[in-house]
């Protein structure tokens, strides 16, 4: 693994293991009052967009973490539209 993958690699499990603390909370809860739904919106295509460019470089850290990622958003992204 090269340096920049290494990079690459600790960037994508840091930046998502960061959402899990969140994503867990408002799963377990259920309150999803403080989620602007504008802002998540945003965020969610951020996150597809982030997919794709992953896909089209095949940068696999960040295909993988975007994928997470963006199954976890679009979980709270639904949740967001169902317990307003």
């Amino acid at each position: 693994m090269t340096l920049i993958d290494l990079i690459g690699t600790l960037a994508a499990i840091l930046t998502t293991l960061s959402f899990l603390p969140q994503a867990l909370h408002t799963f377990r809860t259920k309150d999803v009052k403080g989620i602007s739904l504008g802002m998540y919106s945003a965020f969610t295509l951020g996150v597809m967009l982030w997919l794709v460019y992953g896909l089209l470089l095949q940068a696999w850290p960040v295909v993988i973490s975007n994928c997470i990622t963006l199954a976890l958003a679009i979980a709270i992204l639904i949740m967001k539209l169902r317990y307003r």
